[in-house]
């Protein structure tokens, strides 16, 4: 997860942006940082999907076969 000062300083530049005032160089900063912002995001969310087991109503796994591929790899890895 990013820092809040990331994500308050993410904000900051955003709003300078909107305003017009943002230097090439703070552009570059809240470039990198929305890059950041990005990959915990989806770093987060995969790891999240990977961990989720599919039941139907009548109590069988119905989990898609490529998700159970993925999470038979991760077990092998560790």
């Amino acid at each position: 997860m990013l820092s809040k000062e990331k994500i308050a300083r993410i904000n900051e530049l955003s709003k300078k942006a909107k305003a017009g005032i943002l230097s090439e160089e703070e552009a570059k900063e809240r470039t990198l940082l929305r890059k950041e912002y990005l990959d915990t995001f989806r770093s987060t969310m995969r790891d999240t999907i990977e961990h989720v087991k599919v039941v139907d109503p009548n109590g069988n796994d119905v989990t898609p076969e490529k998700l159970k591929s993925i999470k038979k790899q991760r077990d092998f890895l560790n």
